[in-house]
């Protein structure tokens, strides 16, 4: 297995288990306040139409001429990969809150028992709710997936990857049966955001028959640059959020 290889799988991976832990977190709302059996159902169709899903797009990514799937793997990752760094840079930076599965979690267990009483016979709700949360979810980790795998002709190897993160999330909930809040999901997006910007900008300038230098060691110079940039940033806004407080203190003080 080759350097790229391993930095496909533990991308995909980390990748896989934070969005399957987010589904985790609302089908164990609905769960435990409703029904665990058409919750259940819910995920288990979700299951059913990302199959179909995968069914469909997988040979038809795969099909792709290697320049151009590089260029369209390369740009989409690029662009899913920067939202994740945003989003993780402002939560490091403090200028977004924190993901928080325990809040996320009363906040779905509230709605869910404002929703009423679940009675014997089929809960919609809970059906709804799971398998929205499951299949919304599950997309992404398809297209992350899929993304690593076609453009490596290896979709086998990161779909295993994304498998084994689902399920160590879901035996880690059937053993907690609770949200998976200890889990650092913020430092983990974050890692993501930047694994999936440095492939994005990799494949990309591969498609666009960029010579990067070395090949693929220059993943090497590209990860850590990134990350570099991305806590540079966090840096300098963490500094400028100082600054626009700092008056606000000295009023308090005086």
């Amino acid at each position: 297995m080759t350097g790229t290889d391993v930095g496909l799988v533990v991308s995909v991976f980390i990748a896989c288990a934070v969005e399957a832990v987010e589904a985790l977190t609302i089908v164990l709302a609905v769960g435990t306040t409703r029904s665990w059996r058409w919750a259940l159902t819910g995920v288990g169709a979700a299951v059913i139409a990302l199959g179909l899903v995968t069914a469909a797009l997988g040979p038809a990514l795969t099909a792709l001429p290697l320049n151009l799937l590089r260029t369209v793997v390369g740009g989409l990752l690029l662009i899913f990969g920067l939202q994740w760094l945003r989003k993780a840079i402002l939560r490091a930076s403090g200028l977004k809150a924190q993901h928080d599965e325990e809040a996320i979690f009363a906040e779905q267990a509230e709605a869910a028992r404002r929703s009423g009483v679940a009675g014997d016979g089929f809960d919609g709700y809970a059906f709804g709710v799971a398998f929205k949360g499951s299949f919304l979810e599950g997309l992404e980790v398809i297209f992350i997936a899929l993304t690593f795998g076609a453009n490596r002709h290896d979709v086998p190897l990161a779909a295993l990857a994304a498998v084994a993160a689902v399920l160590v999330v879901a035996l880690a909930g059937v053993v907690v049966h609770a949200p998976l809040a200890r889990v650092p999901e913020n430092a983990m997006k974050f890692v993501v955001g930047v694994m999936l910007t440095s492939f994005g900008l990799f494949w990309a300038g591969e498609g666009a028959h960029a010579g990067w230098p070395g090949g693929d060691t220059a993943l090497l110079a590209i990860i850590p640059l990134t990350a570099l940039f991305a806590l540079g940033m966090v840096a300098v806004l963490r500094r400028g959020g100082n600054l626009e407080q700092s008056p606000n203190r000295e009023i308090a003080s005086a």
